[in-house]
């Protein structure tokens, strides 16, 4: 079984990194097979609501310049997606609500491509917004029927400056455990 991640933040090697590889650590050691995207690699354009993806159900976006449609395959074939965002102004970045609007328009065009997968989100704040950004990423998940694990505490971390997210022990135990419940809930939702 497969989960893939994708950083929504600009920084490749950041905290939003640092967390997700955290998660994608728990799922490894179980046995999974993991992939880590870092979407600032090659920056997505946003959605330009033409509808075409509804129209074509081809499941593809017509806008074909940026990796979006690879993305989109790889989420169709994996057991499960991580998402992870920095908080920027309150909310997630960028380049996280590229990714979520255009799959997300794709996805729910063709069928609702993503359903019954499992899904979870990752915020690291500074400050404040990690809640928001959380709950923003997660309307992701379940728009598009997918089934969303918890964990002991909210999916979030506080940290600024990269490498700060390991002095956040609490952060460090939540993202462990989000990685072992949705080792667990993937292998109940694939018997």
């Amino acid at each position: 079984m497969k989960v893939v991640a994708f950083n929504g933040s600009p920084r490749n090697n950041g905290n939003t990194h640092q967390a997700l590889q955290i998660v994608l650590d728990e799922l490894k050691a179980d046995g999974f097979e993991v992939e880590l995207i870092n979407i600032a690699d090659k920056p997505l354009e946003p959605c330009h609501a033409c509808g075409a993806c509804g129209r074509n159900k081809d499941q593809r976006c017509v806008y074909d310049k940026d990796r979006l449609n690879e993305w989109v395959q790889l989420m169709a074939k994996a057991d499960g997606i991580l998402l992870g965002s920095p908080v920027y102004f309150g909310s997630m970045s960028a380049q996280m609500k590229a990714l979520i609007d255009r799959a997300g328009f794709v996805a729910r065009a063709n069928g609702d491509m993503f359903q019954r997968k499992v899904g979870a989100a990752v915020a690291v704040n500074r400050r404040a917004g990690a809640l928001t950004t959380f709950d923003h990423m997660n309307h992701f998940f379940l728009i598009g029927q997918m089934i969303v694990p918890g964990s002991n505490y909210w999916n979030v971390v506080n940290a600024l400056k990269p490498g700060d997210i390991l002095a956040d022990e609490e952060g460090i135990r939540t993202l462990k455990t989000l990685g072992k419940n949705m080792a667990w809930l993937l292998r109940k939702v694939s018997q």
